[in-house]
């Protein structure tokens, strides 16, 4: 509803009469009531006078509602800054930029979209902005660099690139809710409006970037829009609830500020919302002005998520990158890293939704959120784009490394090798090409000991790479290392007994990286505490033999018990070094409450809590129970001589922007593990046989991603 009165109670009321939804318009005379059923006939009319408005009956639209080729041929973009219109009325900022020196007459060009909730469609040029020494990067009117991969990237590349402005966002209408279906199918609606534009080459587009950006692409692909010819998502998450709820547990770290960033950013302007919105509306921009009316009607995602810990299909269904990945049939490049800072680490999980897609090429690399965007990855993303979205043979463009290491020193200010240069580029047609690029690529890629080469700790240089043909590998077998007395972690099964803590978040700092550090710098200022005492308890093997290679998720399984109906466990996995360093590799969380698992879906690499609030349950008070522990995904090399070890505590201080609302017990529970006996606790990896690695063990610190300490046992000797 526009143009009611502030402050005016509405009832929506469908064809038959009956009161469908209801709402109180607006500072702005706004209103939006979610949760129709599709249908025509219905009408707003006020509580007060019962009365219809004077607007006709409207439509809501279902997702089948697809309009003919018409309506989106017969809209016609321009270079700059314009204003597309969905399927429902509302437009969207879209802002194309062309190749430097290039018309619109000097078309067609391969062609990205980059979609995003960033300041993404600011109509200004980021890339003179970046080239120009002391130029003003905070001048409001330039897209954020978070969308330099569209903004910069693909125009200097060769690409004609669309900045799509995400609904309720900038100087986008509508109001803005985290990937609900309107985003979806406004991404659906933009790539066939351009597409079907003339000066797009072979009118099929890709779509492009990260995090952000990374993710909408998943949406958009699933829906199968005509005229999409690839993607390339960089930096995503395989489920919003598995980064907003990690393991359960409310995530109020990074999550929770990023969404309320999100929602503060998608307010209306001018007094609210993006800077870029605020200059354009300020400079009488029409349409940005009208295109505010429905922003004050954002859903508040972080009040949901608050209220609910449990994964609601309702809310949670839609907005599963992972559910729409299943329908995914175009090409795809997707890159992440397996400590991501952000989005988080457990996106592997996405791969097996993918299986129906043959055409799938997946690097991963330990780092951080930025590290899909390293050296070792951007060729073969640049060769993937040349491939399958431009259709030609690649070719190296001259500009590559200079393009390559501004990003690198504007984005991360860090050291990074140089992108090998584009392979295939002497083949006589782009099929032999691409069967070239088939042949030499595995459908998963996994570069490893990134950060620890020759040019220092910390630089954007894995050291060597293992393709597999699927993930899990099938080569990977599933090793079980008991836990023991005397914290012991072994390969043979142990006697009975147990072992206690009392986890206290109180103990343990929320993160292991203060606020203002950078986790992308070379070598962040970590502070991963350990844990001693009785706030935790450590399990930790002999020193290996021999070099253990593991690739693939991993389960915690504990016989557990606790004097309280629920506790909150993170579990953390690490090296142990033979001069006494201990170097993170992942960690994995869970709240016992929701230790019910889905069990179709899981095996014994990979517990899946159902998350469901009708299958919590309290812990049985002085019984044990099972309780399996998801790991986050592995792909690590433990060198001979060196011990692999499994810390229990309180969530806290293993991540460097992830914290969590967990149970302030004030070290009043006492958790138990029970050890040996029918049912033993045990941890089980996924161990790659015959794989060693072609370096030597690299410093600590000096990997991506991979804090360094000092080894302190636990409490219990582990």
């Amino acid at each position: 509803m526009l143009g009611a009165s502030p402050g005016e109670r509405l009832l929506a009321v469908d064809a038959s009469g009956h009161v469908a939804g209801s709402g109180v318009a607006d500072r702005l005379g706004s209103l939006i009531v979610r949760g129709l059923a599709p249908g025509r006939g219905y009408t707003f009319r006020a509580v007060e006078q019962r009365k219809v408005f004077g607007t006709r009956a409207f439509r809501v639209l279902s997702v089948h509602d697809t309009p003919p080729e018409s309506f989106y041929s017969s809209q016609h973009m321009q270079e700059g800054l314009n204003y597309i219109t969905m399927r429902d009325g509302v437009k969207l900022a879209a802002t194309l930029r062309l190749p430097p020196g290039k018309t619109l007459a000097d078309g067609p060009f391969p062609t990205v979209i980059e979609y995003s909730g960033y300041s993404i469609a600011a109509p200004g040029n980021l890339a003179n902005a970046l080239a120009t020494p002391g130029a003003n990067l905070s001048n409001p009117l330039l897209p954020s660099t978070a969308t330099i991969i569209g903004s910069v990237m693909a125009p200097l590349l060769g690409f004609a690139s669309v900045s799509l402005q995400m609904r309720g966002t900038g100087c986008s209408g509508g109001a803005f809710d985290l990937f609900g279906l309107n985003t979806t199918y406004d991404g659906y609606d933009a790539v066939r409006i351009v597409a079907s534009q003339p000066w797009v080459k072979n009118h099929k587009v890709g779509l492009v970037g990260i995090s952000f950006s990374g993710i909408s692409q998943l949406f958009v692909a699933g829906a199968d829009p005509p005229g999409l010819a690839a993607i390339a998502p960089l930096s995503v998450t395989n489920n919003l609830y598995d980064t907003g709820v990690p393991g359960g547990i409310l995530n109020n770290g990074f999550a929770a500020t990023w969404i309320a960033a999100r929602v503060k950013d998608a307010g209306a302007a001018p007094s609210g919302g993006d800077a870029y919105a605020k200059a354009l509306v300020a400079a009488g921009d029409r349409q940005c002005i009208a295109d505010q009316a429905l922003h004050l009607q954002t859903r508040d995602i972080a009040l949901l998520l608050k209220n609910g810990h449990y994964e609601t299909p309702s809310f949670f269904a839609t907005r599963s990158p992972t559910a729409w990945a299943r329908h995914i049939k175009v090409p795809v490049f997707l890159a992440g890293a397996l400590q991501d800072d952000e989005t988080g680490p457990q996106w592997p999980g996405i791969i097996p939704a993918l299986a129906g897609d043959r055409r799938v090429w997946v690097t991963m690399i330990n780092g951080t959120h930025i590290d899909s965007l390293g050296p070792a990855i951007l060729s073969r993303w640049l060769e993937f784009l040349d491939l399958y979205v431009a259709d030609v043979v690649p070719s190296q463009p001259a500009n590559f490394d200079f393009l390559a290491e501004k990003l690198y020193s504007t984005v991360t200010g860090i050291r990074a090798e140089t992108p090998p240069p584009l392979r295939f580029t002497h083949a006589k047609s782009l099929a032999v090409a691409r069967a070239a690029f088939v042949k030499n690529d595995p459908r998963v890629r996994v570069l490893f000991d990134n950060g620890g080469g020759s040019l220092g700790p910390g630089a954007m240089q894995p050291e060597w790479e293992q393709g597999f043909s699927t993930w899990p590998p099938r080569r990977a077998i599933a090793t079980t290392f008991y836990l023991g007395a005397g914290g012991q972690l072994s390969t043979r099964r142990p006697g009975s007994s147990s072992a206690s803590f009392r986890p206290n978040p109180a103990l343990r700092p929320a993160t292991d990286l203060a606020p203002s550090a950078n986790p992308w710098s070379a070598q962040p200022p970590y502070d991963w505490t350990p844990v001693v005492g009785s706030e935790g308890l450590g399990f930790i093997s002999a020193p290996l033999r021999n070099d253990m290679v593991v690739v693939g998720p991993a389960s915690l399984n504990l016989m557990l018990a606790s004097t309280a109906a629920n506790t909150d466990i993170q579990a953390t996995i690490s090296e142990v070094r033979p001069d006494g360093e201990e170097m993170y590799i992942t960690s994995g969380f869970l709240r016992a409450s929701d230790r019910a698992l889905n069990r179709r879906a899981s095996s014994a690499l990979h517990p899946v809590p159902t998350y469901l609030a009708s299958t919590a349950r309290p812990l049985p008070r002085g019984r044990f129970v099972e309780v399996r522990i998801p790991i986050d995904p592995i792909a690590y090399a433990f060198r001979a001589g060196s011990r692999i070890r499994i810390t229990l505590s309180a969530p806290g201080g293993d991540r460097p922007e992830w914290a969590f609302d967990t149970f302030q017990t004030r070290g009043k529970v006492l958790d138990t593990v029970a050890l040996g006996g029918l049912r033993p606790s045990s941890l089980v990896l996924a161990v790659v046989p015959g794989l060693v690695p072609s370096d030597a063990q690299p410093a600590c610190p000096s990997l991506r991603g991979e804090p360094c300490r000092r080894y302190v046992p636990a409490g219990n000797r582990g």
